[in-house]
């Protein structure tokens, strides 16, 4: 074995996958983990630890799976981690633990994220659930939102042996894992609603369609429903839009929306769901949203454009997510924006009307700016557009909570070590607080929040 480079991982064919919604990754068999794990160096400084924002005892759990002590292996990411199998899978893990791996200094990178799923996969299939507390402090706490933030800063108090209710505004628990990530790089019943069990497992209750500021308040909850502390984890699912001619023509969708009717809904097994799915679709923007967008349109049987403004270097899409895409047929119009929105007489989507676009000095975010390049613009047809521009907090909950501070972008202000808002009690952390980010982010803000919450109710 070449201890330079990783063990590779079996995935589905690119021509085959591109026809169906099945996992794209196959994962590692027992003997790949054990080889891969034999790899790592089980360094005395792990900056893999570092890297990853719920602290991982990553060498340890490693280490386990090379001795195939896999249960011990997943006892030691649940300390830390309460949804392993879809961190595994959904992570970015090339910028961060990987990103920090010292193997990965003149070789590749120890491959953590698929030793993780590994693991949890494992441990699913052999019935192993994180062990619950052994006594309760009866004290109540409510958690809005059952995405990854919701999850984890649940899931972390009933460890500690608080009563946690979670209150989530759809008919499905797991927020954006269930609504916005596609089936085929995130399995709903194998991984997401198992996750969701071993959080219940941990004496977590879930209510379900509620929406926290029309249902009920938060005021309510903690004046009426005798809960001493709130922690708001209801993500940022308001979708952007570029406010350009046509926008709001048939066949125009957010990527959010696109994305739920597709996952939620189930339109991908072809439900009475009323999704149009498009036979030319162009995807608008770059990051992974974008990618889940086009690579969905795809499989339901779309010739698709990706149009992003900058080029590949600057795609906000995991490489691994881009490279997929791109064996699977979707094209990609770099360096290039949207200025209208064609539409028909009937008022569908009859194309759009884009134009090239160069590098030019950087901006705040440190990217290059693109610029216009003037008489270059140039027109792609297509049935459907979508919108794949960023989201940000629905302001319900801020609207309906007296003493709540957001800032001019609607998110929630609060403190990143505690995740303590401006009103006594309540915490807040992940996309309401941050604005659309990743998964493993929304985990590390529920993480710290739960930390704030136990020590703001052990002094009361």
């Amino acid at each position: 074995m070449d201890m330079m480079k990783r063990v590779p991982i079996t995935e589905q064919d690119a021509k085959v996958r591109a026809t169906n919604f099945d996992e794209v990754c196959l994962g590692y068999t027992e003997e790949e983990a054990v080889e891969e794990a034999g790899r790592c160096l089980n360094c005395k400084n792990p900056m893999c630890v570092s890297g990853c924002p719920v602290s991982i005892n990553i060498p340890a759990f490693i280490e386990q799976v090379k001795n195939r002590n896999f249960e011990k292996a997943y006892e030691i990411i649940s300390e830390s981690s309460a949804l392993p199998a879809v961190c595994g899978r959904v992570c970015p893990q090339e910028s961060q633990c990987e990103g920090k791996c010292v193997r990965g200094v003149k070789g590749e990178a120890v491959a953590i994220g698929k030793l993780e799923r590994f693991v949890a996969d494992w441990a699913s299939a052999h019935g192993v659930k994180p062990q619950p507390a052994k006594e309760k402090k009866g004290k109540k706490v409510a958690v809005i939102g059952s995405g990854p933030a919701g999850l984890t800063c649940a899931g972390d108090l009933a460890r500690i042996g608080y009563d946690v209710t979670i209150f989530e505004a759809l008919h499905e628990a797991g927020g954006v894992l269930v609504y916005g990530i596609p089936e085929f790089r995130l399995p709903k019943e194998k991984v997401v609603a198992k996750e969701v069990e071993n959080v219940k497992s941990l004496g977590v209750t879930i209510e379900k369609n509620v929406i926290i500021g029309k249902s009920i308040t938060i005021d309510e909850l903690m004046e009426e429903e005798g809960f001493e502390a709130v922690f708001i984890g209801s993500g940022a699912g308001l979708p952007r839009f570029m406010g350009i001619p046509g926008e709001n023509a048939n066949g125009v969708f957010s990527a959010n929306e696109y994305l739920t009717r597709n996952n939620l809904m189930k339109a991908f097994k072809h439900y009475e769901t009323p999704i149009h799915a498009g036979q030319k679709v162009v995807v608008v923007g770059g990051g992974n949203v974008a990618m889940d967008a086009a690579r969905t349109a795809l499989r339901l049987g779309a010739d698709v454009h990706i149009v992003y403004r900058r080029s590949e270097a600057e795609l906000p899409a995991r490489v691994e997510e881009v490279h997929h895409a791109k064996e699977e047929g979707v094209v990609f119009n770099l360096l290039t924006n949207p200025t209208e929105i064609l539409v028909n007489e009937e008022g569908w989507v009859k194309g759009i009307r884009v134009i090239k676009m160069e590098l030019g000095e950087p901006d705040a975010s440190g990217r290059r700016r693109p610029v216009e390049i003037p008489g270059s613009e140039y027109e792609i047809e297509a049935d459907t557009v979508i919108m794949s521009l960023g989201t940000s907090p629905n302001p319900l909950i801020t609207s309906t909570t007296e003493g709540l501070e957001a800032n001019k972008k609607k998110c929630i202000v609060a403190d990143e070590a505690n995740g303590q808002t401006s009103k006594a009690g309540v915490f807040a952390g992940g996309d309401a607080v941050t604005g659309a980010a990743t998964v493993i982010l929304a985990m590390g803000a529920g993480k710290a929040a739960a930390k704030g919450i136990h020590a703001y109710l052990s002094e009361k």
